[in-house]
Formats: C-alpha cells, sequence, structure tokens
C-alpha cells in the first residue's frame, strides 16, 4: 500500500498527517491525489465518509505553498452546500495548512461578517464557502475571485438539489481563467455534467465504486411497526448505549421528538436549518463530547456532519429518494467502519419503502417488530426507558462567563449566587437586609413656590359622575337620583344603542342624548 509521501506530498504535510495518526490514504486519495498534484482538473466519485475533503484538501494546499497572497485576493477556493460541511472542511484543512504557512478560512451565513471582513483582509489563501455568503462578499468588495487558481465544489449534486447552480456558474464565471478544477460528489447526474461540460478541461475520472453504490460495512433493515407503537419503538432505540442519528422530514418534527425523548429520560438534541448558527453548533458540539447521545435532524445534516462513532441511523420518516436515503446512511460507516441503518414504516407503505431502498442499490431485510420484541432489540441494541425525565446539565461558571456579552448583568461574572433567596419569592422581601433610616420622607421635601397655579384647571367635584346604567351611557339625571333599571330584553337594548343611518359608528361607540359619546 502506498503512502503519503510515496504520493508526492511535502514532507512538512506528511509529518502533519502522521501527528494526526493518518499514516495511509484511502482508496479515492490514492486515485486522486496524483493526478490533483500534477495541476489536472479532476472528476471524483466515492461514497459520503470515504476521504473526499483530504484527497481535493491536500493537493491544493500543497500546490499552494509559497505563493504570496494579496489582501481579500484568495488563491483557492472550496466551495460547499452547507454551514456545517464547510466548518467540517475547515476543521480538517486548517492545522494541515499551517504546516505549510497556507491560511484556511470560512466564509459562510449566519456567522459575523465583520470578522469574514478581517480573515480575508488578512490574506487568506484558502477560502471555504457557501454561494451565498460568498457572493455578498463580492458584491461588497470585501472579496475578489480574480486569483484564484484552484476552484473545488465539494458535493456537487447537492449544490445543484439546493438550487445553487445559477450561482455556482457566477462564481466560476469570476475565477481566474485556466485554473484547476477538482469535482468531487457521491453521485453525479445531469445537473452536474452541465458543470463538468463548461468549466473542466479534459477532466481525469476517478470512482472508487459504482455510481450510487452505498457504504459496503452497512447493514439495512427495514422495520414494519403498527403506527400507534411508532412512538415507542423510537424511544427503544434512542434508548440504546451509543450514538445514534434520527432523522425527521420537518423542522418542527426534529424539536417534538426531542423534547419527547427528553420526557422519557433520553438525552437528544435537534439539528436543522431553522435554528441559529450558534444553536446548531451547540448541539453539534453536545453530540460529539457525548453530553447527549443521540442527535435528531433533518436531511441538513444528512450532508457534511461528520462525527466519530455513529453505528446507527434510524429514518424516523422515510427518505424522499434513493438519493436522500444514501446520504442520510452516510453518516454512519464512515473510514472503514460499520454500521446499521433502520428505516421505520407502517405496513402499507412496506412495499414502496422497500423498492424505494433498492433503487439505491443496497440489499435490504423488512422485519416486523413491536415494542420490546427480541428483533429489534437484536437489530437496533433497542432497551427499556427509563421513564425519568433528562435534565441538561448545568451550565459552569467559565461556560457563563464565554457567553457573549448580553448587557450590564451578564458581565458580572464574578456576582455571587444568592442561595438564601427562595424560588419564586418576592425580591422587595428581604429579612436580612436592614431598613435605612436616614432616607428623607417625600412630604419633607419643599414646595416650589415658584410654579404658576393654573386656574382655569376644572375642580374634580365639579366633573359629573360616571353613569352606573346598564345601557353604560352619560346620563342627564341629578347625582342624587337614583339608578333606573332597565327590563327590556337584551335585543331590544342592543337595538337602541345602533347609530344614526348615515353615520358610521366606531367600536364601543353608544348614542346617548343625540350625541356620540364612547363607552365607558
Amino acid at each position: 500500500m502506498l503512502t503519503f509521501a510515496e504520493l508526492g506530498l511535502p514532507e512538512p504535510l506528511v509529518t502533519t498527517l502522521t501527528r494526526r495518526g493518518m499514516t495511509a490514504p484511502f482508496a479515492i486519495q490514492t486515485a486522486a491525489l496524483p493526478d490533483a498534484l500534477a495541476g489536472r482538473d479532476v472528476l471524483g466519485r466515492a461514497q459520503t465518509g470515504s476521504g473526499k475533503t483530504l484527497a481535493f484538501g491536500l493537493p491544493l494546499l500543497a500546490r499552494l505553498a509559497g505563493r504570496p497572497v494579496r489582501s481579500r485576493r484568495p488563491l483557492g477556493l472550496i466551495v460547499v452546500p452547507t454551514r456545517e460541511l464547510a466548518f467540517q472542511v475547515v476543521d480538517a484543512l486548517a492545522p494541515l495548512g499551517h504546516s505549510l504557512g497556507v491560511a484556511v478560512t470560512s466564509v459562510v451565513g449566519g456567522a459575523p461578517f465583520g470578522k469574514q471582513v478581517t480573515a480575508l483582509s488578512r490574506g487568506a489563501a484558502v477560502v471555504v464557502a457557501t454561494p451565498g455568503r460568498l457572493e455578498d462578499h463580492i458584491r461588497q468588495g470585501t472579496a475578489s475571485l480574480d486569483d484564484v487558481e484552484i476552484a473545488v465544489l465539494d458535493e456537487a449534486d447537492h449544490l445543484c438539489d439546493l438550487g445553487f447552480l445559477p450561482a455556482v456558474r457566477r462564481l466560476l464565471d469570476q475565477v481566474k481563467p485556466g485554473g484547476q478544477r477538482l469535482l468531487f460528489s457521491a453521485t453525479l447526474d445531469t445537473a452536474v455534467r452541465s458543470i463538468v461540460d463548461a468549466y473542466l478541461s479534459n477532466p481525469v475520472t476517478h470512482s472508487t465504486m459504482p455510481e450510487g453504490q452505498p457504504v459496503v460495512k452497512t447493514d439495512h433493515h427495514v422495520l414494519v411497526i403498527h403506527p400507534r407503537d411508532k412512538s415507542a419503538v423510537t424511544a427503544e432505540i434512542a434508548s440504546r448505549s451509543g450514538r445514534t442519528m434520527l432523522f425527521v422530514r420537518t423542522q418542527h418534527g426534529a424539536d417534538r421528538l426531542a423534547t419527547q425523548l427528553h420526557r422519557v429520560g433520553v438525552g437528544a438534541g435537534s439539528l436543522h436549518g431553522g435554528k441559529t448558527q450558534a444553536q446548531r453548533n451547540k448541539a453539534l458540539a453536545a453530540f460529539k463530547d457525548g453530553t447527549v447521545s443521540v442527535l435528531v435532524a433533518t436531511d441538513v445534516a444528512a450532508r457534511g456532519i461528520h462525527v466519530d462513532d455513529v453505528d446507527l441511523v434510524v429514518q424516523i420518516d422515510v427518505a424522499a429518494d434513493s438519493k436522500d436515503y444514501l446520504h442520510r446512511a452516510g453518516r454512519t460507516a464512515r473510514a472503514g467502519n460499520a454500521g446499521t441503518v433502520v428505516t421505520l414504516t407502517s405496513p402499507q407503505d412496506e412495499r414502496s419503502v422497500t423498492n424505494m431502498v433498492k433503487r439505491a442499490g443496497v440489499d435490504v431485510r423488512s422485519t416486523r417488530v413491536s415494542p420490546g420484541s427480541p428483533e429489534l432489540t437484536d437489530i437496533t441494541g433497542s432497551a427499556a426507558v427509563s421513564g425519568e425525565p433528562w435534565i441538561p446539565p448545568a451550565e459552569s461558571r467559565s461556560e457563563r462567563a464565554d457567553r457573549p456579552f448580553r448587557g450590564a448583568r451578564s458581565a458580572r461574572a464574578d456576582r455571587p449566587v444568592r442561595s438564601d433567596r427562595p424560588m419564586g419569592s418576592d425580591r422587595s422581601v428581604r429579612p436580612d437586609r436592614p431598613v435605612r433610616s436616614d432616607r428623607p420622607v417625600r412630604s419633607d421635601r419643599p414646595v416650589r413656590s415658584d410654579r404658576p397655579v393654573r386656574d382655569d384647571r376644572p375642580v374634580r367635584s365639579e366633573r359629573p359622575a360616571r353613569s352606573t346604567s346598564p345601557t353604560r351611557t352619560h346620563s342627564s339625571r341629578p347625582e342624587s337620583a337614583p339608578p333606573v333599571r332597565d327590563d327590556r330584553p337584551r335585543h331590544e337594548r342592543r337595538a337602541s344603542l345602533q347609530p344614526r343611518a348615515g353615520k358610521p359608528a366606531f367600536r364601543g361607540e353608544v348614542r346617548s342624548e343625540g350625541r356620540r359619546t364612547r363607552s365607558a
């Protein structure tokens, strides 16, 4: 088996890879690195989790090492479909680029615009960007693609599925003519072929397996359950030991399922496009460090989310098509590890779901299960739920100090926590606080004699008293006269309050003595 050094990578890069535990390249890296290092256009196709990031990232860094970089004019561009994938690419390439003196930064939506401008101004050689935010920088003059020599499209098919094809074309039209183009994707459909024909010059195609074939070390199962047992089966699967990803169709469904799992004692986080970037980062970090063992996600997490040791993927809601099924399944069995993919369906939809999975090119087994059945435990490792609500761990003081400034009270990190005050008590009731006797009484304040007195203001006692009659109108009777009870039916009383013809009334308007007044 070849090594990274034998493939022609620079020595500092090989040393950093060895220090990070990567000594032997994967199949797609072995196939694509020689041609990419030689400067040829490369079209790579491999399943998710096969090492495509380093397949285009290593030659990109090696070829840009030692090149001078001007402010806001990067030399390398990597276009990705999602923010999570951009952060993953930066995390993988930034340490490697540091060994060669090549700065790598991200330009994505949902992140502070000013920080990205600062990174670009300092001369970032490689920019990992989503199309929308990169075009924003170009329009405002904070970034230019005129010096880009190497352009990479990662997950090109997903870029087209999300509607980014026009933006990708606009970006590729602005890069330096005659440069190198690298395109990597799990599948190559018609939209991707149009990009290949328009922007790649005599590309070399490298594919580690036939298109559409999934990860070989993955077991695929379709679990047929009664609709009324779906919640119970999901809770038992989520109670297993180990990292588990649950895929649903909608954002509301992700939050709702996470809340339901909390109630039965399962620590779960939710990840979808409706959350802010800070919330998405927090949920993903909690899943990576083991704070929660279950991540409920929409298809936004089916691309670009790399978490080690995810050995089970459960599709609570069936994927829209075979392509989405493969990308969901790609969250497990990454980097040569084994994994299991389970799809839940009802008896009525069993045939259609099984056919969809087979169109993805996998061998699937269909099994009828119920809550607590041995077959469910054998396939997924399910366990009984605890029944005790799951409570998120308390935030430490250091974590509170790291939060962004939100005002004067949040800035006082050294403020002691009052434990002697009962929850929900009145803040003004403080028996331990002494009463200040030196505070002057308001009545002791001197009266301002220089302020003029208004004589035209009517005396309060002279104002007419408000009527107490059921019709809520002003009365002209003397104040001493007792109120008269109106014994007419309700519909007759309401009819007497209608405005005169030809004059519109506002809400709450009543008629009394020929004047229009507002009811009390």
